[in-house]
């Protein structure tokens, strides 16, 4: 069955830097477009990144510049490096299978002020 782990979440100074990971199996990787997603407290799940199966990048506005998702292929995993975070940035974030059903269990990052 598909899989999907993310991790690399934690608590982390206003400023700081994360490096997320998430680990996917049970399907074709390489062959999928992939995204990260955040849930804030009380809010939507909103798209924060997305990449194709050829590497190109999109960015919500609030984090352009700041937030870098990337793929390793050979390894099956998908990254999301988060610099100079703020406390807005504070959710859950979870990766997901572009135009899929397939979800993970999601990290939380919380940013102190």
């Amino acid at each position: 069955q598909v899989q999907l782990v993310e991790s690399g979440g934690g608590l982390v100074q206003a400023g700081g830097s994360l490096r997320l990971s998430c680990a996917a199996s049970g399907i074709l990787f390489s062959a999928n477009a992939m995204a990260w997603y955040r849930q804030a407290p009380g809010k939507q799940r909103d798209v924060v990144a997305t990449i194709t199966r050829g590497g190109v990048s999109n960015y919500a506005d609030s984090v352009k510049g700041r937030f870098t998702i990337s793929r390793d292929n050979a390894k099956n995993t998908l990254y999301l490096q988060m610099n100079s975070l703020k406390p807005e940035d504070t959710a859950v974030y979870y990766c997901k299978v572009v135009s899929s059903i397939y979800w993970g269990q999601g990290t939380q990052v919380t940013v102190s002020s």
